[in-house]
């Protein structure tokens, strides 16, 4: 009989002999690259990033897949790449600057091919340590389990930081959406909850409280925010939104509203005020800009023509429903907004346009830009342009356009763009990186994918969000919405939300008056 002694040094015996992995000295040579999945075929990585695991998808019986950079290297055994994180975060500091070379051997009946090495760029540039978003099934028409999650970047920890579940029963559901924050900062967020308990909840230095903003004289609560950079203000527009389904659309689906306005609300006098709400114009997705001194929208003219009800007809001409980028001057001080400005007209063609007409394939532009993202440094204008419509995660043609705002010059940002669906995008603190939705893997599901933005507005290959088992995504049956960078993670428990958001007992925001 052996004795514990034994067995657990038959057991370290074990695991060290399936750590010791070796590269084979025996092979062909293959003139293809590995198929593997991620693509991380020449991307760009941030110096501090978590393993970039990868998956060997060829018909092969065994793999080797070694990570270097000059004598330091990491080699993994087995169709799943999976680096040691220590090891990892080693060979990238050794990287910065320059590149990691991955070389791939499989082997098929003992014999082993050795693929073309590719490169993964190693950035200097860091990013923010941490990212959130929702999870959310793409059920269309029903969901049952959500949560805003937060994720390390330079490891795979993911917590979650709100779940409905702890608000829901057998009849009433909750919906959590809209997470935001002042300036990166994770102290500082807000979101929303609809339906059972619903209403904003404000975090804010280590207080957390929920707000009322539904009132006579807004069209709506809150809805999609953007908190002032420096001030307790956060804008959002106020949207009365419904959706349709198509029959024959690749789209499947378009959430459309038919009417939005725009509205400030004041965190400490807890006071709501107008800001934009033409009868004639759908006004959404507010930015500021990181100067705190504009307020960057979208907006569709539409005048309906009362043939039908107004809920029928916008289903009837969403086609019809096309997003321009404007702006509006703010006084910090007064906290007055100045007139609209017009940033980019995107339903018809100007002169000055005629380039991205061509880049687009048409002779009149025609188009809906919405989501517009300035870069801390108040230079690039990043915005998602699709046929019509405002919500184009669900539209398979939208794309990501950059506006240099130095001389008001637009291109299609096809370093960053695929055959399907780009949509919402976020800037990290230092303007160096993009995170943005695509469904470009599989059609149906979201994904965060990373790009590098250097000085000039040029994107890197994007990649996607690093995870520990290279297969995650192929088998996560969620989309990730709203990826947003932080500067570390929330503290709050989800129980803590939960509390606060069961108190129904509260006060409306009072309504304040342009100019009062």
């Amino acid at each position: 009989m052996k004795t514990i002694p034994s067995i657990l040094l038959l057991a370290a015996l074990l695991l060290c002999g399936a750590c010791s992995v070796s590269v084979p000295d025996s092979y062909t040579q293959s003139e293809e690259l590995p198929p593997v999945y991620p693509d991380y075929v020449d991307v760009t990585i941030p110096v501090n990033i978590a393993p970039l695991s990868l998956y060997i998808d060829a018909a092969a019986d065994d793999a080797v897949t070694r990570y270097s950079c000059g004598d330091a290297e990491i080699v993994c055994g087995g169709l799943k790449a999976m680096p040691d994180l220590s090891e990892w975060h080693q060979l990238v500091a050794k990287a910065a600057g320059g590149d990691i070379t991955v070389e791939v051997f499989a082997s098929n009946d003992g014999q082993w091919t050795r693929y073309q090495p590719f490169a993964i760029h190693v950035s200097k540039d860091s990013i923010d340590p941490y990212i959130s978003y929702r999870l959310i099934s793409p059920s269309y028409v029903t969901y049952e389990e959500l949560t805003l999650n937060q994720r390390c970047l330079e490891n795979y920890d993911e917590d979650v930081m709100v779940s409905n579940m702890l608000c829901s029963t057998e009849l009433t559901g909750q919906c959590v959406n809209c997470h935001n924050y002042q300036m990166y900062n994770p102290q500082r967020m807000q979101f929303h909850a609809r339906q059972n308990h619903g209403g904003t909840i404000i975090a804010y230095d280590g207080k957390v409280k929920k707000v009322n903003m539904k009132n006579d004289s807004v069209l709506s609560a809150g809805v999609y925010p953007t908190w002032h950079p420096t001030l307790p203000l956060i804008v959002y527009s106020t949207n009365l939104t419904s959706q349709s389904f198509h029959t024959r659309n690749l789209n499947k689906i378009e959430v459309s509203d038919a009417s939005s306005d725009l509205i400030i609300y004041d965190i400490e006098q807890n006071t709501v005020a107008n800001v934009e709400n033409r009868p004639d114009e759908f006004e959404c997705f507010p930015f500021w800009a990181p100067d705190g001194r504009t307020l960057y929208y979208c907006s569709a003219h539409f005048e309906y023509r009362d043939t039908v009800p107004h809920s029928t007809e916008i289903f009837l001409r969403a086609s019809d429903v096309k997003y321009n980028l404007y702006k509006k001057s703010f006084d910090p001080t007064t906290h007055s907004f100045g007139q609209r400005q017009l940033v980019f007209r995107a339903d018809s063609l100007k002169a000055s346009y005629m380039a991205l007409a061509d880049s687009v394939g048409t002779d009149t532009l025609g188009l809906s830009a919405t989501l517009p993202r300035i870069s801390p440094d108040g230079r690039f204008l990043m915005f998602t342009l699709g046929r019509y419509g405002v919500f184009h995660i669900w539209h398979h043609e939208a794309d990501l356009y950059l506006m240099d705002l130095a001389n008001d010059s637009v291109r299609a940002m096809k370093e960053l763009n695929s055959t399907d669906t780009e949509s919402y995008h976020s800037w990290s603190s230092n303007g160096r990186w993009v995170i943005f939705s695509s469904r470009r893997t599989d059609g149906n599901y979201t994904r965060p994918f990373i790009a590098h933005i250097d000085s000039e507005g040029r994107g890197s290959k994007p990649f996607e969000l690093p995870q520990a088992d290279p297969l995650r995504h192929q088998e996560m049956m969620k989309s990730y919405n709203i990826p947003e960078f932080m500067r570390g993670p929330v503290t709050i428990t989800p129980q803590q939300f939960a509390d606060v958001l069961k108190n129904d007992d509260i006060a409306p925001a009072k309504f304040k008056s342009a100019g009062k």
